[in-house]
């Protein structure tokens, strides 16, 4: 049976492995990056994780930053095959 995660579903409907965006879609991709701000909440999140001190709402706060996290890198899997698999870049 195939995972169930939610990085797993979206890595099957991604396929990130498949070079099919156009360059400057991928490119565009590849600059995206988490603002300074939400930097600076998930050091803020993991500090209280390891000192077990999140309440429940900072723990959904930072899974909701690690989903974002997979599909962000997800994307970025792809648009770097993609670029791979066009000549000249």
């Amino acid at each position: 049976m195939a995972a169930t995660s939610e990085a797993a579903i979206l890595s099957r409907v991604i396929d990130p492995d498949e070079p099919q965006l156009p360059a400057g879609m991928a490119r565009l991709i590849l600059c995206w990056e988490f603002p300074d701000a939400d930097r600076r909440r998930m050091r803020e999140l993991l500090e209280k994780a390891k000192a077990s001190k999140l309440t429940r709402r900072e723990r959904a706060e930072a899974e909701n930053y690690e989903r974002v996290g997979h599909f962000l890198s997800i994307l970025k899997s792809k648009a770097r095959t993609s670029l791979r698999g066009q000549k000249g870049l």
